[in-house]
């Protein structure tokens, strides 16, 4: 990339950040369709679980007196699992069907959250397996599954430091367990190393302006505007995928 290309990438990076930490989604909701403009689809898996990676470790120094050791072991142990096999999965269908998924999941995740707005599930072992499980197969195949996982989170009703330190702490032992994977795919190359150092500044100022907007406003008058632009987000990767991506060039 350019570096005109590549300070304008950056830049939608930390705003994908700043809205992941605000809106409980996790940056790659928005991350992994922003970078699919810049990269195919399995060097996005790559990039992401790299970016995310360090995301998540700045997430975690923030948050760190909120981390809650039982919601981590009941939701993270299959999700880590699942990630695997979903990585593993991601290297045998077809890209452009990924793709698709990707842009039809966020659409129904951005209207079943904007409809079901106290959307909840009981706490219970069983619906933390159920939950962990599903947002570790959809990451680790789609590059994203932090809203399922912060569905199933919800349940414990814990505040939000706690959600979103534990979330970050599911998340990191996911994203280290897939970004393994992803590089035997190969799908870590040097293009992503060469932006590893700035990936990570990205994640400390993202994740520190979002921190300092969550501390001050109540997330939830954020959670229309996240709801939208995650559609938005959606229905352009279906159009594009059918070559109707015109209005973005």
């Amino acid at each position: 990339m350019s570096i005109k290309t590549t300070a304008i990438y950056l830049l939608l990076a930390v705003i994908a950040e700043i809205l992941g930490t605000i809106g409980g989604f996790g940056s790659s909701t928005f991350f992994v369709p922003l970078s699919n403009y810049f990269f195919d689809f399995q060097t996005v898996l790559g990039i992401t679980a790299v970016f995310h990676v360090f995301s998540n470790i700045s997430k975690i120094a923030l948050f760190k007196n909120g981390l809650n050791k039982q919601i981590i072991l009941r939701i993270g142990v299959p999700a880590v699992i699942f990630v695997i096999i979903g990585a593993v999965a991601s290297k045998y269908i077809n890209i452009d069907y990924l793709q698709l998924a990707l842009g039809v999941f966020l659409l129904i995740i951005s209207i079943v959250f904007y409809i079901k707005k106290e959307m909840r599930i009981e706490p219970s072992k069983k619906n933390g397996f159920i939950g962990g499980s599903i947002s570790g197969f959809v990451a680790g195949l789609l590059g994203t599954g932090g809203a399922i996982r912060g569905v199933t989170m919800t349940a414990f009703n814990v505040e939000k430091s706690v959600f979103v330190a534990t979330s970050a702490a599911i998340d990191l032992a996911v994203d280290f367990s897939r970004s393994i994977v992803y590089f035997v795919n190969g799908y870590i190359h040097k293009d992503i190393i060469v932006l590893i150092p700035f990936l990570v500044m990205v994640s400390i100022v993202g994740s520190y302006i979002g921190k300092i907007i969550l501390d001050k406003i109540p997330p939830e008058k954020f959670r229309v505007l996240v709801l939208f632009l995650i559609f938005l987000v959606g229905i352009t990767l279906i159009l594009k995928h059918f070559g109707i991506d015109y209005f973005v060039e």
